[in-house]
């Protein structure tokens, strides 16, 4: 018979579990994580959604695209569109609603080492990099300086030590690199040689393609090996809105398709200049623009992986300026989450940026405002989440650390309230009010929650004024600006081996150093 006091069971188990917490817990544990499902904030009604997609499929069969090149003329053609005397593409409804029904509704992002792959379906949600900013935010000096590849070689190093950051689409330029084949071949390089995790970026040649193909299978170990896991997407910018193709782009978005390299149909219509000014009206043209790239893609390869990207942003009406920080701009990517997931099929658009030129109040109230707004809603892949400045002119490796608690709170709006038997907690109210202290501190179950349900900033303060004062008055950003010295402070585990970076340097112009 066990004759020990209760109390020292309880205190026991309290040990236990803070051993526990001294560890990390493991990733189906943790409060937040990569592809937690969204989708409970709905701006859109069920009637708006339908309405907003017979209005596509008509500017889709009475307006088309323009710009076509003749690769993309033919492929489109035999898949059923028509090319009118005008040089316009139209696609007859019957065509995209086929296209709907074949098209790949579930698409892996994979990572290099298999750890971090991202599974794009229904409401699951990622947060990411992106965007190709030609500057980078000085902190320190206040002030803005051009990006470098070894700006973009950091970045990529800081992503992957930050849980919340779960894929890095290239977020800046190398602009020390003049020539455009050295410079997209430098930006695979310093991305993927920086983080395992999946690696999206861009080319400016059709035939730039071949070279950037031939560098990613001696990374990944052969074609066959490539092909199988392909750890790099392409950001492509097929259209030139409003409803022209970008005929460059479209020859490059062929190129990767056949090389087995998944997709970013991205449409970037700034709403009240190359997109309506209303929400409605921008997400309809940017829904119609990307109903066009998937029969595209399909028309190359049925059911090849591609993911619906829809990014109209926002504009100041009085300056033509961006607002990619408004609540407006919350809106329209929400409002694109909706329409994803109408048509069932794994989307992407732009959230988290900030007009704000530094890491300050502004920047964490529009970067919060749209990252928690279209988490919310459910977007598979949220876009330019973290580190992006100055309406998407600058990149910041500071932000990009500060962002990663932001994201981390935004997760916790993401993954809801749980309701059932044990959060409902009748038990624990009848234990504390008429048995125990009065309180909830220290009970088992508080402390057996502590880490399954709270998500703890690794930078914001909850100390109160005195202990803040204590602590010699911490400042956040310069919390940030030690931990990027202490991570670009070690190699990235993800850096290539030596024998396999000496091939590449033997093969490539790699402007990084060894």
């Amino acid at each position: 018979m066990n004759d020990q006091p209760r109390t020292t069971s309880r205190s026991g188990g309290r040990a236990a579990r803070r051993a526990a917490r001294a560890s990390a817990l493991p990733d189906h544990l943790r409060p937040v994580r990569p592809g937690m499902e969204g989708g409970t904030y709905k701006p859109l009604g069920s009637k708006d959604l339908e309405r907003i997609h017979k209005a596509a499929l008509q500017a889709l069969e009475t307006i088309g695209l323009a710009d076509a090149p003749a690769s993309g003329i033919e492929y489109l053609v035999n898949a059923g569109c028509t090319l009118g005397e005008d040089g316009r593409v139209r696609f007859p409804p019957s065509v995209v609603e086929d296209v709907l029904a074949k098209a790949n509704r579930t698409v892996t992002l994979y990572s290099r080492d298999g750890k971090t792959d991202l599974v794009l379906k229904g409401s699951r949600v990622h947060y990411g990099t992106a965007g190709a900013a030609v500057h980078m935010v000085d902190v320190e000096g206040r002030e803005y300086r051009d990006s470098t590849v070894q700006d973009l070689h950091d970045a990529a190093r800081i992503c992957e030590q930050l849980d919340n950051i779960h894929f890095v689409q290239r977020p800046m330029v190398c602009r020390d690199i003049t020539d455009n084949l050295e410079m997209d071949l430098n930006t695979i390089y310093a991305c993927c040689s920086g983080t395992f995790k999946h690696v999206g970026t861009s080319f400016t040649d059709p035939g730039y393609v071949a070279p950037a193909v031939e560098m990613l299978h001696m990374i990944a170990g052969g074609e066959e090996k490539w092909r199988e896991r392909p750890f790099v997407s392409n950001t492509n910018c097929f259209v030139v809105p409003p409803m022209k193709f970008a005929t460059e782009s479209c020859q490059v978005m062929e190129e990767c398709v056949k090389a087995g390299m998944p997709i970013l149909l991205l449409s970037a219509g700034m709403a009240g200049a190359t997109a309506p000014s209303t929400i409605a009206g921008a997400i309809v043209q940017a829904t119609a623009e990307c109903l066009a790239g998937l029969v595209y893609v399909n028309a190359i390869s049925p059911g090849a992986p591609a993911v619906f990207g829809t990014w109209p942003f926002g504009l100041d009406l009085r300056t033509g300026a961006m607002s990619v920080g408004s609540g407006e701009q919350a809106l329209l990517s929400a409002g694109c989450a909706q329409m994803h997931k109408f048509y069932d099929l794994p989307g992407g658009a732009a959230a988290g940026a900030s007009d704000s030129k530094l890491p300050d109040m502004q920047a964490g109230w529009e970067q919060m405002c749209s990252n928690v707004m279209t988490g919310l809603a459910g977007l598979n892949m949220v876009y330019e989440a973290a580190g992006m400045h100055s309406s998407l002119l600058g990149f910041c490796h500071e932000s990009l650390i500060l962002s990663d608690d932001l994201i981390g709170q935004a997760q916790r709006c993401v993954r809801g309230i749980e309701v059932s038997d044990d959060t409902l907690a009748l038990d624990q109210i009848a234990q504390v009010c008429l048995e125990g202290p009065g309180h909830y501190l220290g009970t088992d179950e508080t402390l057996g929650r502590m880490q399954l349900d709270y998500v703890y900033p690794s930078f914001g303060d909850r100390t109160s004024p005195k202990e803040w004062a204590e602590l010699g008055k911490p400042d956040l950003v310069e919390k940030a600006i030690a931990r990027k010295n202490e991570i670009l402070s070690t190699p990235s585990p993800a850096r290539f081996d030596p024998a396999l970076d000496s091939d590449l340097r033997d093969k490539f112009n790699i402007h990084l150093p060894v």
